[in-house]
């Protein structure tokens, strides 16, 4: 018989029905700017892989060149602790500040696993726009494409 999940932290009752909507509808994943990102490097002729489970971990990308160890995170301002954007919530002020810190401790954490096995990953905060992030997506995938390709013995 499977075990039931247990959480460290007990999450708290909404603080009202329409912040208990609002976080009902929080998508995990296709959030309008994770949307906008990806038709930016689309239209840049790049494909990729989205929501893509990172190797070594539980944890995945919003989008992934997996061949070039490229990964891509387009991180909410609220759920990420945005320096500029984010904030913090009076109602449920403690579980709040860990659930963000929490957060913020899990990507540096991300990072230096990624960076540890040669990936390169690309944050972006849903403020960047789109079209910019793109680019410099680009730019790195053009990078390790060359890399690779001056790396690889010639026949």
């Amino acid at each position: 018989m499977p075990r039931p999940r247990t959480s460290k932290r007990t999450r708290p009752s909404a603080s009202s029905p329409q912040v208990r909507r609002r976080m009902l509808t929080t998508l995990r994943r296709d959030t309008p700017c994770e949307l906008a990102l990806r038709s930016a490097v689309h239209d840049l002729g790049l494909r990729y892989r989205v929501d893509w489970t990172l190797p070594g971990t539980r944890r995945r990308a919003d989008l992934a060149f997996p061949r070039l160890r490229i990964a891509v995170m387009v991180d909410g301002c609220f759920w990420h602790g945005c320096p500029v954007h984010g904030t913090w919530p009076k109602a449920n002020a403690v579980w709040w500040r860990e659930k963000i810190l929490g957060n913020v401790a899990r990507d540096r954490d991300t990072d230096a696993k990624l960076m540890a096995t040669g990936w390169k990953l690309l944050r972006f905060w849903e403020h960047d726009d789109p079209v910019e992030a793109a680019g410099a997506v680009a730019v790195a995938v053009r990078q390790r494409a060359d890399s690779e390709c001056r790396a690889s013995p010639k026949y």
